[in-house]
């Protein structure tokens, strides 16, 4: 993953429908997602014993986070972060400082900040050193077709004896044989040479990581040629939790007011406009 967005700094197996994603929405005819449950109640919090409140990312995981043209913070965790600093009325107090991504924890851990927002993951190391708010956004797998011949009907019989290309070794790999066995799996040393076999035929379909080959989609390297088909496909197993922000561990209450605001913003729309600001062809 940080690979794929180093790369476009220079130019989620359950199968989910975007309809039954927990408030799933469609703005301006393109699909976005909301994994925020919206039946939560979070209590409003009172964060005025806080004389600031100081998040850390870094600039080499873009569209979540990077350096634009003019070298400024951008991404869509800077602007989340922004977001909810004004949902908690605390944007004078509010601090975004960019590190490198290795430096994180430890700068959180030591007291240089109060959270990280910059794809920390969820695993069991770090969920020993810090606390998370809830996960805001997952990590869709998606199938990529030639455009004029779309998979459903495929995929209706759980695509058995179909071709389908995926990089070898891969966690896309692994979901893939979980839960499509009777698909024919081709694997491919990158992807690129999976979408090269996709073009020429060889393979029906490749299956791999949404947000990566959404941005492929929209390249002048894809030329058109293929779209989406079936998913998004979402599985913690496979996929990890997804995007969280970490705080320290005695600081449980500030990831809820960041739940707190974040629930604000899911229920306002203005995720969904982020998630469009950065994903031009939406991953899910």
């Amino acid at each position: 993953m940080r690979v794929f967005a180093a790369i476009l700094t220079r130019c989620l197996l359950l199968q989910v429908v975007i309809s039954t994603l927990s408030g799933g929405a469609l703005a301006q005819g393109v699909p976005t997602p909301n994994f925020w449950d919206q039946g939560q109640r979070i209590a409003e919090p009172d964060l005025s014993d806080r004389t600031r409140i100081r998040f850390l990312t870094s600039v080499d995981f873009a569209p979540f986070n990077f350096l634009d043209q003019r070298g400024r913070l951008a991404g869509l965790h800077v602007d989340l972060a922004r977001a909810i600093c004004e949902e908690l009325d605390a944007v004078s107090r509010c601090q975004i400082e960019a590190r490198p991504f290795a430096e994180l924890g430890s700068a959180l851990a030591g007291g240089d900040g109060e959270a990280v927002i910059a794809g920390l993951a969820i695993d069991a190391d770090n969920r020993s050193r810090f606390a998370f708010s809830q996960a805001f956004f997952r990590y869709p797998a998606r199938f990529v077709t030639l455009r004029d011949a779309p998979l459903d009907k495929d995929l209706e019989i759980g695509l058995q004896g179909t071709r389908i290309g995926t990089v070898a070794g891969s966690a896309h790999e692994a979901m893939l044989r979980a839960f499509f066995p009777r698909a024919e799996v081709a694997t491919f040393p990158n992807r690129e040479e999976a979408l090269n076999a996709l073009r020429a035929e060889r393979v029906r379909a490749v299956f791999g990581d949404g947000v990566g080959l959404s941005f492929w989609l929209s390249s002048e390297d894809a030329k058109d040629c293929c779209a989406f088909g079936g998913g998004p496909y979402l599985s913690d197993h496979f996929m990890g939790e997804g995007l969280a922000i970490a705080v320290k561990p005695e600081d449980e209450d500030l990831a809820a007011a960041f739940d707190y605001a974040i629930g604000r913003i899911v229920a306002s729309g203005r995720m969904s406009e982020l998630l469009l600001r950065y994903f031009p062809v939406s991953a899910f």
